[in-house]
């Protein structure tokens, strides 16, 4: 009779005493990890005749997939606007420190810069696979610098693009390349954006509409050539007016071509959206709802004066404005608050909280077959919460890559 050696010999680590996030609920059932990957325990069972090598319990953890952040500017110093010659070592670092926030991939993201900045810092960030030294990198978000004045919030004005006659290639030149980026955030509303969407969604490159005054009929067009998401609904965009709700529209909108969803990404860090306005988006769109925490280098340090690309901001508690106004100018949240203060906020389902920081940005990448979801044959990265939605541990490919000391607790 054939063991579970027949397939492979690499190990097989059942976690027991667990309920696990599968199909939108929490299942009372064991999860089952080999080479990185989640097993389907009948096949193991029947097919292979196989057992588990490795049991682990669980003492009643929820095991959810790891949180994928697709807005993260930088944190605990490093910046990733900032052209400086131990970039990669900054990305490093928070790559692993992010870790401890059920961070497990994440996209880090650009402000607007001037081109020289984004030719320098692109080469340096390539996309690769989590493990012990950090959460896996997914691509970088652009956001900007081809974006409205009127709504460019932190974002240096001096620096700001808009689309010339080779619109296509005025971003190609702007950037240097496009090899691992994976989000662009524009304004739908500037000339010649549509060929300019039309071009990166062909790429494989996901548009997001923001920092714009775009209205709704612009933002529809804008998704008609291929935008998928929007950058921190509510924030840097026109209010939501009755006449001409904008791009929060987009939330209810029956202009979407058949079978698109749309998605849009909130701060959910009780600064930079209203819990009201976090209900009526959630309740008016829930399975389009992206977290994000736009954290800057100031998150996981202390109050005070820091940057974010070109700009200095303040840190004052949670809050972060350009230093010496009151423009808020990123976050200092980590994404395990957010999911906690979102699911306070709405009073909406464990499971749909973790979603919206797991399958909702995986499923906006496309990369849900792999990422986002505790499916058969995914990616083991996954996290280990209490019934609060503390982060416990953090795992990546089936690997422990950061546990909760509870030794001085």
């Amino acid at each position: 009779m054939p063991s579970n050696k027949s397939v492979s010999d690499a190990p097989i680590v059942q976690f027991t005493n667990c309920r696990i996030l599968r199909d939108h609920q929490l299942q009372r059932e064991d999860l089952w990890v080999r080479e990185g990957k989640i097993l389907n325990p009948e096949k193991l069972f029947f097919d292979e005749k196989g057992s588990a090598d490795v049991q682990l319990d669980c003492k009643d953890s929820i095991i959810a997939p790891g949180f994928i952040d697709v807005q993260i500017n930088g944190g605990f110093g490093v910046d990733f606007s900032l052209a400086t010659d131990d970039f990669k070592s900054g990305i490093d670092l928070v790559s692993q420190k992010i870790l401890s926030h059920g961070v497990t991939s994440f996209c880090p993201t650009l402000v607007t810069s001037p081109p020289s900045v984004y030719h320098q810092v692109l080469p340096q960030i390539s996309v690769r696979n989590g493990g012990t030294h950090g959460a896996g990198i997914l691509g970088a978000h652009l956001e900007g610098p081809f974006i409205s004045k009127e709504k460019k919030g932190a974002h240096p004005e001096h620096c700001l693009r808009t689309f010339e006659a080779g619109a296509f290639q005025d971003l190609l030149a702007t950037y240097g390349s496009l090899d691992c980026v994976q989000i662009v955030t524009l304004a739908p509303e500037m000339r010649r954006s549509s060929e300019v969407i039309r071009e990166l969604t062909k790429r494989g490159i996901c548009v997001s509409l923001g920092h714009s005054v775009a209205n709704l009929s612009q933002a529809e067009e804008a998704v008609q050539h291929g935008a998928t998401f929007i950058t921190h609904l509510f924030n840097a965009m026109l209010p939501f007016h009755h006449r001409d709700p904008g791009i929060v529209g987009l939330l209810t909108s029956d202009k979407i071509p058949a079978g698109r969803r749309v998605f849009y990404g909130m701060i959910s860090d009780g600064i930079h959206t209203n819990p009201a306005a976090l209900r009526i988006a959630h309740r008016a769109h829930p399975k389009g709802l992206v977290l994000v925490t736009d954290a800057i280098a100031g998150m996981g340090l202390a109050p005070g004066r820091h940057t974010l690309g070109q700009q200095v901001v303040e840190i004052d508690g949670l809050n972060t404005y350009i230093a010496g106004t009151k423009t808020l100018s990123g976050s200092v949240a980590t994404m395990d608050t957010c999911v906690r203060h979102f699911q306070e906020a709405t009073g909406c389902s464990v499971e749909t909280a973790l979603e919206a920081a797991s399958l909702h940005p995986a499923q906006l990448l496309g990369i849900e077959h792999k990422k986002g979801t505790l499916n058969y044959d995914s990616d083991a990265d996954f996290l280990m919460l209490n019934d609060s939605l503390y982060v416990q541990a953090t795992y990546i490919a089936g690997e422990e890559v950061w546990r909760q000391d509870v030794s001085g607790m």
